[in-house]
């Protein structure tokens, strides 16, 4: 099972580890086994949430996530995005971006570290919302009690996460924009950046995550009425199709995997220049780590971990919502990526052993109840 799920994932990392040397030696293999750590440190809170949403697809659609979904998420977001988001803020050709990428390391690494504020304020708030929306609805099954359950009832109020996401942008803009005023005003201008940015990050999350929903819906419908349409097109001698359907619903929960997949890459993209400038390095450790953080969500899927472990998922979000709040706070302050890979780690690993000692208890209570049973029936013979 390990390696049936895991084998592209060691085969590219052999591939990865062999390249780096070939480029740059063993320095380089230090370089991008660093870089493939830290990838999936920070997006192992991304694997947790995916197994939730790929679960419900079928194998054809986990087989594209692994396949087609791969290439985008390597080349797209650990290759294309830096030089893409370089080309816009440096009002650049994506040719000439490259030419700095590969020529002029040092130059690249400034403009994509003035673009950090945009891309921390689009990332942060369409992580926030998923926390948000995730924190505010009232669940059967609740992790932290005494936080979860005054939150579910706030979040009886409509649109209360959209306000909250808004009111932390309008802080975050204010605050980089009083920074830029003290240092000389000459990035005043970019707060309205962050701000707008922001905006596009909540859109985002809204119309894919609604259009995502929207299909699911219909699917969950669909299989509802699924034993009537089967007799129905039994005694009619015709076959009656959801496929239609469930390709709609898929490719929809397949596109917000991807957009997922790309706002948890922003902070692994940044954190890695804070370890190499070299672009092909960088796509070397970050595309191996996304590997590992694809496969790892199929194990997840296929042995049920979320089932097994309750409490997994809510560990997960908690540590979107302050991957979210760090993008946030590195608009304006610098954090560690050692502290960013930590929190998400710490988080599911508490959530893990949380739901650990959950089973042990109800494994023990039912453990107990066949005891007291058996007495009882013991006693009455």
């Amino acid at each position: 099972m390990v390696l049936k799920t895991f084998g592209w994932s060691f085969a590219v990392t052999a591939l990865g580890l062999v390249a780096a040397v070939l480029f740059g030696g063993w320095e380089a293999l230090g370089v991008v086994a660093i870089l493939c750590i830290l990838e999936i440190s920070l997006s192992f809170d991304n694997a947790v949430v995916n197994a939730g949403i790929l679960k419900k697809m079928s194998a054809f659609w986990q087989k594209i996530f692994l396949t087609i979904g791969i290439l985008i998420a390597v080349f797209g977001m650990r290759l294309v995005f830096p030089v893409v988001i370089v080309a816009i803020s440096a009002k650049i050709g994506p040719i000439e971006a490259v030419d700095l990428a590969l020529n002029d390391a040092e130059r690249y690494e400034q403009l994509v570290t003035d673009a950090h504020p945009s891309i921390a304020a689009f990332g942060g708030m369409f992580l926030l919302m998923i926390f948000l929306d995730f924190i505010f609805e009232d669940r059967d099954i609740k992790w932290l009690g005494w936080l979860e359950r005054p939150l579910a009832k706030l979040g009886k109020v409509d649109m209360l996460s959209v306000c909250v996401a808004l009111i932390v942008l309008a802080i975050s803009a204010m605050t980089f924009a009083t920074q830029a005023h003290q240092h000389g005003g000459t990035h005043v201008d970019k707060a309205s950046t962050v701000l707008l940015s922001g905006v596009f990050g909540l859109i985002t999350y809204l119309v894919v995550g609604g259009l995502s929903g929207f299909f699911e819906n219909k699917l969950e419908e669909e299989e509802e009425r699924e034993h009537e349409a089967e007799e129905a097109a039994k005694r009619s001698g015709k076959q009656v199709s959801a496929v239609q359907l469930a390709g709609k619903a898929a490719f929809f929960m397949f596109l917000y995997l991807e957009v997922l997949d790309a706002s948890f890459s922003f902070d692994g993209v940044i954190g890695a220049f804070a370890i190499t400038n070299d672009i092909v390095l960088m796509a070397l450790g970050l595309g191996v780590g996304a590997m590992y953080v694809r496969s790892l969500t199929v194990y997840l899927v296929r042995q049920g971990t979320l089932d097994d472990y309750v409490y997994l998922e809510h560990g997960a979000h908690y540590a979107i919502g302050a991957l979210a709040v760090i993008l946030m706070v590195t608009i304006r302050y610098q954090i560690s990526e050692l502290i960013t890979g930590s929190i998400g780690v710490i988080l599911i690993a508490w959530s893990f052993w949380s739901s650990v000692r959950r089973n042990k208890a109800l494994a023990a209570a039912e453990g107990e109840a066949d005891s007291s049973g058996k007495t009882e029936v013991s006693s009455g013979v």
